[in-house]
């Protein structure tokens, strides 16, 4: 399996929040990785948590899907997916 995943990235410090979004062929090995602060994009953010992930048989198009969640729509279907998720938490 080959998983295309969102991660929600806080930076209390700064006050930013953002979604990071990524794919893997080893889900856990990947977040695991981005919790020790092993990825450049992420370690600077103190709290990270997985919300979201989608799982396809094929690495192309997990590669395909990762992409276009990137894009202002594919932004915007996280939020809406995620709309309980993320107001019962502000």
């Amino acid at each position: 399996m080959f998983y295309t995943y969102v991660l929600q990235c806080i930076d209390t410090k700064r006050g930013r929040n953002k979604f990071y979004i990524g794919s893997s062929e080893n889900l856990k090995n990947r977040v695991d990785g981005h919790l020790t602060k092993s990825n450049e994009t992420t370690k600077s953010f103190d709290k990270i948590k997985l919300v979201y992930y989608e799982a396809c048989l094929n690495k192309k198009d997990a590669l395909v899907r990762e992409k276009q969640l990137k894009t202002g729509f594919g932004r915007g279907y996280i939020k809406r997916r995620l709309l309980n998720y993320l107001t019962k938490r502000a």
